[in-house]
């Protein structure tokens, strides 16, 4: 639909018999799709015609509108989000450790990773884009700098048609990348892009923010909610997330030499990696991903949860000195939740930027994300 020569007749087409744009051999794809959102409609009603299943993909960079779509797509389009590829994907990670494996109980994990830090400063920056892998170290950072330029530029203004002023969409994503992976809340950010001198009302930060959501930068890690064995007041506030943690290193205009030099950062952005790699695995296993925190301060970076109630909490630590603090979060962590209603965890994992896997005494993996895969 953004084809600059076939665009006008496509649109035009789309609006007056949008039919025609689904004729031809199946499965048809149809990309950026929400550029004539009732193309939506109109497949899900030959959908219903044909009485068959695989006969449409529609792939966009921006979700419409709710009230540009009359029906939900339920029992004839099922939606699957794509996400930036995870090391696995990309080639750096060696995928011995498989977490559907370990959800089925296979605990044997002794392998090795050949990541460097040098290597991960250089993966974060980088990203997980198509368009970077396989390309030179300088080449391959070029595109999430092309990527967020287009964000506070052009898309952002394109998603619902509202102008956004520039220099607000670059304040809000740099105090968001400042506050990756923590529980910042909202007026923490506003209040931070108005220290630099960028006024910033409650409803505009809703409105910038829902845009950036439905363009794909922004996804939000939720808090779990089990149930305890006690009664303990659990922190509902979302972790801050972009899709991909090259958007933050871009945004700060930060380059692998410079996060080598901020270890404490570097530990930031090193969760968002994982973060992102554990959430395109477990879509693999047909589960979700949330973080853990209470009042007293334990907490649990991640927490996979499959479909069918089977769990799983996650630390994440860059340096082998954190491990046995993070082992120790997990076994508490173990010991709080109710056994008898949410059934013993799959497994504990340390998540880390090592060089090896092992299982621990006490039953804790250690695992480098370097050796992780779906």
């Amino acid at each position: 639909m953004q084809d600059p020569d076939k665009r006008s007749a496509y649109i035009h087409m789309a609006e007056t018999k949008p039919s025609l744009l689904l004729q031809g051999a199946t499965p048809r794809l149809l990309d950026e799709w929400q550029d004539a959102p009732v193309l939506w409609d109109a497949v899900r009603f030959q959908v219903d015609n044909r009485q068959a299943s695989g006969q449409f993909i529609l792939t966009g960079s921006a979700v419409p509108s709710d009230d540009e779509i009359h029906h939900s797509g339920a029992g004839r389009i099922a939606r699957m989000r794509m996400r930036t590829m995870s090391l696995y994907e990309s080639g750096e990670s060696s995928g011995t450790v498989s977490l559907s494996s370990l959800f089925e109980g296979n605990h044997e994990v002794e392998r090795m990773s050949d990541i460097s830090i040098e290597q991960i400063a250089h993966l974060i920056c980088r990203g997980g884009w198509p368009a970077s892998v396989g390309k030179s170290d300088q080449a391959s950072l070029l595109t999430a700098h092309s990527y967020v330029d287009a964000i506070i530029n052009k898309d952002t203004h394109r998603v619902d048609g509202v102008g956004k002023n520039p220099d607000r969409v670059n304040m809000l994503l740099r105090s968001l990348s400042r506050n990756i992976t923590t529980l910042a809340t909202a007026q923490t950010i506003i209040s931070d892009v108005a220290a630099n001198e960028i006024s910033m009302t409650d409803k505009t930060y809703s409105s910038y923010i829902n845009a950036l959501k439905r363009i794909f930068v922004i996804e939000d890690l939720p808090a779990w909610q089990p149930s305890l064995r006690s009664k303990t007041a659990i922190r509902t506030s979302d972790k801050r997330h972009f899709t991909d943690p090259s958007i933050a290193t871009s945004v700060l205009r930060i380059k692998p030499d410079i996060l080598l030099k901020d270890f404490e950062y570097f530990g930031f952005l090193f969760e968002a990696l994982c973060t992102r790699d554990i959430r395109v695995y477990t879509d693999a296993n047909d589960g979700k991903v949330y973080h853990y925190r209470d009042k007293n301060g334990l907490e649990a970076d991640m927490i996979i949860q499959l479909a069918d109630g089977r769990w799983a909490p996650i630390e994440v630590k860059m340096g082998s000195r954190q491990i046995e603090e993070a082992a120790t979060n997990l076994l508490k962590l173990q010991s709080k939740v109710n056994i008898e209603k949410m059934g013993p965890p799959s497994f504990l994992m340390v998540l880390t930027a090592g060089e090896f896997a092992y299982r621990r005494n006490d039953g804790v993996l250690v695992v480098p994300l370097g050796c992780l895969k779906d």
